[in-house]
Formats: structure tokens, sequence, C-alpha cells
């Protein structure tokens, strides 16, 4: 057996210390590594591969193989043992590694008598930058620490790697690096706009001057006092005045709190540090190790563990240099966020008035942190390689129009970016001036415009757009990212406040409307569902959980409190789901009239038209309804059976298509007919040419997001609804896959601005 005593490692530690301050470049200084790990650890071989562009291991030093086979021999990621290392990013430990399956024999090497084998994956930011290997001739059974001697050793050599000390940059670049070269990458556009900046990842890893320190005693009284300033920055953010009222990012904290406390996480970076490493070397070795074994896993509530404790890393790892966690100083003015996949109140943690973009690996344009986004007119991409093709600072262009993103661009990129930024600033000009104009269309009909809302932040715009109140408002948002439900009271608090800052504009709340790919950390929907957004959602969940819809009924109803108060029931699939609903709702006001409370001065009851078997119950439905509210996303999900998170078939089908529009002009005038007021409250809503078309089906009343307002308005303003209903006239019964383009050409021959 192969073993490494506290005592052992801590000496071997002294010594690389010495060799990473000693003189010499970084290929000799990984020489001298390689030997003295050899010697330390009695092995007859130790061996380090760095990964090259083509996701290639090449060997970079050895001691104990043919020195020939330096800088010659080279695996692939998945060939081979070391291949298999890197390939997963897991460290292997053998006794007999020729019997392993992954086994490849390299002749050059003279690795043939060597029989046990233990190995690590040098990691850097999550990525594997190479692999680093012992292996002894007679069969040896190689202990835990063993293991964890070496993936300290690996961090060390992971500095040398990102350092640009073993391959020189132009070489790389010779050879075809992404990382270095000009690159396009194409995506999906979640959110419209423009924007040039520095790439900051999401979770940043900083750099680590430092792996191995002089005293444990030192380092753990340092990892305390980095606690404890990391504690007292986070009460102090709690008890400020500016969160007062913003619920959303004082849960987040909360919850940061509570981890930052977590024993197990602690008690495994005070033993790293006692076993010789800095306690910013623990500190991201335990990261490395957790994110190493969870990488794999799929399981959502590991996998978001994995995300809360890499932010808390960088959080102390920021405390540790002595910086705080002072996102708005640590930004560059131009901040292009780059992330893997993130929740709408880990966007807030940023500078709104740096952040310019966001490129999401995983992302959908109805995610909540692309509504949240397109609320603060930030342009969204989703690209699937971003981060693996993206290093920090640098720079980037994102086209959040087509989808495209380009990394490093060239001059002649960046050129016509600059004019693309001019011509959109004159449009925004143009919006500017026409949100104070009235809502008319050039021949005299009137369209209202509301906004889609969900944070508190989003009422900024409620009086600066121009638009004449809330025609949704998602309350699902603070739900979500508190770890239990608030009570009533807090939702009292809250709904009175929205109702507050809308002064006497009207706003309508929709109830709760989470599950799917909305998942609140209080309620467990039990087995993993095959379709979320056909399963146990919205509505259905309120009616399953009557407790939890009373309440925020009861909330919304004594928030009123002598003012109008309209509230909408989502994913109502039959007239027997908003009977159940509106006896709750009965049961709460008989309540509050029992306690004496004031009630709403008038209570409008509406639904979200998404589901379509709804579309055959309109006579039985709307004598029971004060309005209706077309929710276009899931509505043409559900049309087309097409799953609008899936990227493959997410555009496949156009809400612009003959039986969408054949389908909403029968609504409007079933609800005509029945004087019932309908509005359209989804991505449609939103965009010049698709609201044009609503604007011609008959709808009157369309609601989005707040950037939406300039360009919608400026739309209808330019437009003659009689001549494009007669235009329309010809389109439904076509067999046209969609009618965008002969939308488009009625609006360009008629000037209309879209």
């Amino acid at each position: 057996m192969v073993s490494f005593d506290g005592a052992a490692s801590r000496r071997m530690l002294a010594r690389l210390r010495d060799v990473m301050a000693g003189s010499g470049s970084g290929q000799e200084r990984l020489d001298k590594i390689v030997t003295l790990i050899r010697a330390e650890m009695r092995a007859d071989v130790c061996s380090c591969y760095v990964m090259r562009a083509g996701e290639v291991l090449e060997l970079f030093a050895t001691e104990g193989l043919n020195k020939t086979a330096v800088h010659n021999t080279r695996l692939r990621v998945g060939e081979g043992i070391v291949g298999d290392i890197a390939a997963h990013a897991r460290a292997i430990a053998l006794d007999n590694a020729p019997s392993h399956p992954s086994f490849a024999y390299r002749p050059e090497t003279g690795e043939d008598p060597f029989l046990s084998l233990a190995g690590v994956p040098i990691l850097r930011g999550g990525k594997v930058r190479g692999v680093l290997v012992i292996q002894h001739k007679e069969r040896h059974r190689y202990t835990e620490e063993v293991v964890e001697v070496l993936q300290t050793i690996a961090m060390v050599v992971a500095e040398l790697v990102a350092a640009g000390e073993l391959v020189n940059p132009q070489e790389v670049a010779a050879t075809g690096d992404p990382v270095l070269l000009p690159t396009r990458l194409s995506g999906a556009a979640l959110n419209p706009g423009l924007a040039m900046g520095l790439a900051v990842i999401h979770r940043p890893q900083l750099t680590i001057r430092q792996m191995v320190a002089e005293d444990a005693g030192t380092e753990l009284e340092r990892l305390n006092q980095a606690l404890a300033s990391m504690h007292d920055a986070i009460d102090k953010l709690l008890a400020a005045t500016a969160l007062a009222g913003l619920g959303e990012p004082r849960d987040i904290l909360e919850t940061y709190r509570m981890f930052a406390e977590d024993r197990g996480w602690l008690s495994r970076i005070r033993e790293a540090i006692r076993k010789g490493l800095t306690a910013e070397g623990a500190v991201q070795q335990v990261q490395d190790d957790t994110r190493a074994r969870m990488s794999h896993m799929t399981d959502p509530y590991i996998r978001e563990k994995l995300l809360d404790f890499e932010d808390l890393t960088n959080r102390l790892l920021q405390h540790l240099s002595g910086r705080g966690q002072d996102g708005a100083g640590a930004l560059p003015e131009d901040t292009i966020l780059v992330a893997r996949s993130m929740g709408p109140a880990e966007l807030l943690d940023y500078d709104r008035h740096r952040l310019r973009a966001v490129i999401l690996e995983d992302g959908s344009p109805s995610s909540h942190v692309s509504i949240v986004a397109r609320a603060l007119n930030i342009p969204v991409v989703q690209a699937t390689e971003a981060l693996s093709r993206i290093e920090p600072l640098d720079p980037l262009i994102v086209d959040g129009d087509h989808g495209a993103v380009y990394v490093r661009p060239a001059e002649d990129i960046q050129m016509t970016f600059s004019e693309s930024v001019a011509l959109r600033a004159m449009k925004e000009q143009v919006y500017a001036e026409t949100r104070g104009l009235p809502s008319v269309t050039r021949d005299g009909v009137p369209i209202s415009i509301v906004l889609n809302c969900g944070l508190l932040f989003d009422l900024a715009h409620l009086h600066a757009s121009g638009s004449e109140g809330i025609g949704l408002y998602r309350t699902e948002i603070p739900f979500m990212v508190r770890s239990s439900y608030p009570d009533v009271q807090a939702q009292t608090e809250l709904y009175a406040r929205i109702l507050d800052e809308a002064a006497d504009k009207p706003v309508v709340f929709r109830t709760l409307d989470v599950g799917g790919d909305k998942v609140l950390p209080y309620i467990s929907a039990g087995a993993e569902e095959e379709n979320p957004a056909l399963g146990w959602r919205a509505i259905r969940i309120g009616l399953d959980h009557p407790s939890l819809l009373r309440q925020q009924l009861r909330a919304l109803l004594r928030a009123a409190a002598g003012r109008p108060l309209s509230v909408m029931f989502p994913m109502i699939a039959e007239v027997a789901e908003l009977d159940a609903a509106r006896r709750l709702l009965e049961l709460e006001l008989t309540r509050l009239r029992a306690h004496g409370v004031e009630e709403p001065s008038r209570l409008r009851v509406g639904v979200m038209l998404e589901v379509p078997s709804l579309l055959w119950q309109l006579p039985a439905l709307l004598p029971r309804v004060d309005f209706v509210s077309v929710g276009s996303n899931d509505l043409g999900q559900y049309i087309f059976a097409s799953d609008r998170g899936n990227p493959r078939t997410a555009h496949r089908y156009d809400p612009l298509s003959p039986a969408m529009l054949t389908l909403l002009k029968r609504l409007v005038e079933a609800c005509g007919e029945a004087r019932v007021p309908l509005s359209i409250c989804g991505e449609m809503a939103g965009k010049p040419l698709d609201a044009m078309a609503l604007i011609g089906l008959g709808f009157r009343t369309l609601s989005m997001s707040p950037p939406s307002v300039g360009p919608v308005k400026t739309m209808l303003r330019s437009l003659d609804v009689a001549a494009l209903r007669q235009y329309m006239d010809g389109l439904y019964q076509r067999g046209d896959h969609s009618v965008r383009i002969k939308l488009r050409a009625f609006a360009q021959d008629h000037g209309v601005v879209i």
C-alpha cells in the first residue's frame, strides 16, 4: 500500500512552494515538480499531461518514462486511462492498470513494466487543463491521502498552465485554439438588442497567487476572519434600507448566509488547510472536488446546491483577498455576463448600470431570467458552447436580434457593429418621442398598451413608458427565491406596494403560476414528470393545495382595501376548474367580511387562456368571467404540440400561421359577442409585426415588457387598421407554414413602421 501521512504531505508542499517561487521557465519548474513528486511518493514514474488544442493531451514532463516521449506522446480525451481521467474529470487509482478497460499502451513511453497507476485531473475554472499521474512497477493500493495530495499538487500545476508558462500563446493561436482566435457563436435570440463589452463569467474564478501555506495556524485564522467579514457584509446588506421592501434579493442573501455556516463545507476547507494549503487554495480545492463529483449528476436539487456553493466560494475568496463582495467595483464598465444558466434573482446580484448583455448556455425566451433581462432591456442570447469558447475579459459583441455572439471580433466586425448601434440609437430616439403620444392608429382606432411585470423594479417603467397599466403581474417570482412559502402578511405588504406604485392605473394579478420549469423548493412534485409543461403546475397546484391559493387570495383582497382588484387564474383547462377557484375566492371574501376588513371597491375575475380545451367551452366560460387574457406562449406550444423550451422545436412553428391566426380570430369574435374584454400578454404582443397582426384580428389590448412599448406604439400609430383587416381576410384559409412574409410585405407597402 502506498500511503502519505500529514507530515509528509506538509513537507512535500513546502518543497513544492520553493520550486514555484524559484527561477526558471514554466517547463523547467514542471520538470522539477514531477521529479519531486516521484521522489517524495517513492513512485517509479511521475508524468504530467497538458491539454492542447483539439482536445488532445500532450505529455509535457515525466520522470521515469522515456524522455524522448515528452512533447511527442499525445492522447485524445477519452483515450487510455489518462484520457479517461480527463473525459470524466475524476481521479483514478488502480493497483492493476493494464486490466482497466480504458488501458492503452504507448510503446514510445516505455511504460510496459509499470503495473499500478494513480492519476488526477488538473482542473482550472471547472475545465480540465491536464492530468497528473504516478506509476509503480509492483502492485500497490493507493490510499485516499495519496490521491488528495496529488489533487493538491494538480492545483499548483493548473496555475502554471493557466498563466501561459507552459504553452506559448502565439504557438497556441497557430494551432487554431479557439481560446485565442476570433470566432462567431450561433445561438438563439432570447431578448433583442445589441451590445459590446468584456466577458464576465458568472461565478468567475479568481486567480490564486499562492497555493502552499507556510503556517497552517495563520491560514486558519485568515479563514475565520474572512468568514466573519463575509457574514458581516451579508448582515449589513440584509439590514440596508435599500433592500427594505425588495424581497427577492433579501431572500437570496438569507440563503447565502445559511450556506455560509454549513459545517461539512467548512470542515473540509479547514482540513485542507491543515494539510498545507493556503486558505484560498483550500477553498478552491474543496470547490473543485465538489464540482468534479457533482458535475455529472442530473438531479436538479443537487445541481442547485452546487451552484449555491460555487457562488459562496467566490464570495469567500473575495473576502480572503481583502476586496469583499464589491460587485460594482469588480465589473468592467461594459459587462457581458456569460453563464451556463441562472435564476432571475441571481441576475439582480450584478450592477444593472454596467450590465450590457447576457449569454446563456441553457435558456429559453420564456425562462424567468430572460423575462427579467427583458424588463431591464438587456439583450440575451443562448449559445451552447459559450463557456468553452469564451474566457474572462474576452471582448464580445452580442447580437440579440439574430442570436449571434462574436468572440474577440475583428476590426471590420466592430465597425459594422458600431454602425448598427448608431442606427438602433436613432430608432430608440424615435421610440422615446412616441411614448408620450396617444396609442391610436392612423385611422383612429384606440389601442390599450399595458405592461407585463413580475418584480418591484418593473414598476418604474409603468409611468415612464406611457403604458396604461399592468396587464399581467406575475406573482410567482417572489415565491421562487424564498426557501419557504411567504406568509399572508408578507404577501399583503408586497401586493399593497404594487398597487401603491401603480396609483390610479389598473393592475391584473395572475395567481401563482409555478410547476413545469418554475420549481418552488418547498413544494414537492413527487416523481419526476416526463412532460412538465403538461403536468402538475399553475392552477392545478393551487386547487390541490387550496390553503396556498387561499392565502394568496386573502393577501390580494387585504392589499386592495377599497381599491379595484383584478385577479386572473392561469392554466385553466375546463370551466369546472374556474368554478373551483372562484369558490375559494368566495370563501376568502366571506372571511374578509367576517373580520370587518375593507373589501376591494371592485373585484374583477378573469382567466388566462392557454389550454386549447377551453376554446371549446367559451359559451359556458364567458358568462363566468369579467375578462380573458391570452397567454400566447403556452397556447402556441399546446396548439402545435411543440415544446417552446426545446431548441429543436421552439421556432419550428410560427404564431403567424393561418392556424394560429384563425383560432385567435374566432376567440376575438366570441368575446366581442359576449362583451367580455380580451387582451393578449404573450411574446406576440411585444413584437411590432406580430402586434400588427393581432390588431388586424381585433385585439385592442396588448400587454408587453417595457422595452417593447416604444416599437409597438410607433408601429400602431403608422397603421391603417381597416386596410389591414381587409388584407388579412385572404390569409386565414391559406395552407402556408406562415404568413409572416406576406404581413411584412403589407407593412412595407403601406408605410407601417415595424
